[in-house]
């Protein structure tokens, strides 16, 4: 198609993000003028985070918490919309032949991480801040993604793992995990972030872009057999993936409130993460 703008968009290996590759193999973007170039980052929010600090992606779906953190910190981007409105649900995990049994026990051990400034990461020090805790920097390890936590995990490497419960769940039921508990994050979980040199050259295209998403996620929604789908596609049993779609609700026209803000700031301060009087850059794009 002529004047085609190529977006490189970024995300996550996992079912939040199949409205959007619905998207991409119906060719929605490309009706908009958009040709999409969709990058997986297994590694998650950190290395996320890293892509579009060095311009190697244009747009990420991605943790709130961790690209607001890593925005304070320097990165230039801002969030254009939420994706995914309610909370995620983080499962708290130990290999199965860890001596770890209950959720009380965990806040001195090891915990395995994707990246610093990750979700994994992020949410483990909120969860232990919550609950009077303060975790330090040495207890935790760096092991990449799901696929490297899940070594870590079973060398007893490593003693704990924060990651999304549906994703782990079958790891959990063929006995490889053992989950101890639940963190909720207490606000939204999936923003939509964009680097500063695109939304100053391309805004038109980012707005477009945008569009293609919140129709596609909202058709989704509506779409009778999106459990079956998510299910054959994701390797999940349907009765997990009709509990977590129903739980699930994403954002249809993406507006980013200043107190969702605010809130992801104070539980940050609160943890340790960014500093109580640290200069607050710009976090969400307005359109002209």
């Amino acid at each position: 198609m002529k004047n085609t703008y190529a977006l490189r968009i970024g995300g996550v290996p996992e079912h939040f993000n199949l409205p959007i590759h619905l998207a991409i193999e119906k060719g929605e973007f490309k009706k908009r003028g958009i040709d999409p170039h969709w990058i997986t980052y297994a590694g998650g929010t950190g290395q996320m985070c890293k892509a579009l600090r060095e311009d190697e992606v244009d747009m990420c779906i991605i943790l709130t918490e961790g690209i607001i953190k890593d925005i304070i910190k320097g990165n230039p981007s801002q969030i254009v919309s939420l994706y995914v409105q309610t909370p995620l649900v983080w499962g708290v995990h130990t290999g199965i032949n860890n001596s770890l049994e209950t959720y009380e026990q965990i806040f001195d051990k090891t915990y395995a991480i994707s990246r610093f400034g990750s979700g994994s990461n992020l949410m483990a020090i909120v969860d232990a801040n919550s609950k009077g805790h303060a975790l330090k920097n040495e207890q935790f390890k760096v092991i990449g993604n799901l696929e490297g936590a899940l070594e870590s995990l079973a060398g007893n490497e490593s003693d704990v793992f924060y990651w999304e419960k549906f994703t782990t769940k079958p790891y959990v039921d063929n006995g490889q995990l053992k989950r101890l508990g639940e963190y909720l994050t207490p606000w939204p979980c999936f923003v939509i972030a964009v680097r500063d040199e695109v939304l100053e050259k391309h805004p038109d295209q980012v707005v477009r872009a945008l569009r293609v998403i919140h129709d596609s996620t909202d058709s989704f929604m509506q779409n009778p057999e999106a459990i079956d789908l998510v299910s054959a596609r994701y390797d999940q049993k349907r009765e997990d993936v009709a509990r977590w779609f129903h739980s699930t609700e994403w954002a249809i026209h993406g507006w980013v409130s200043n107190k969702m803000i605010q809130s992801v700031l104070y539980n940050l301060k609160l943890a340790g993460i960014i500093e109580e009087e640290e200069n607050i850059p710009k976090l969400i794009w307005k359109r002209k």
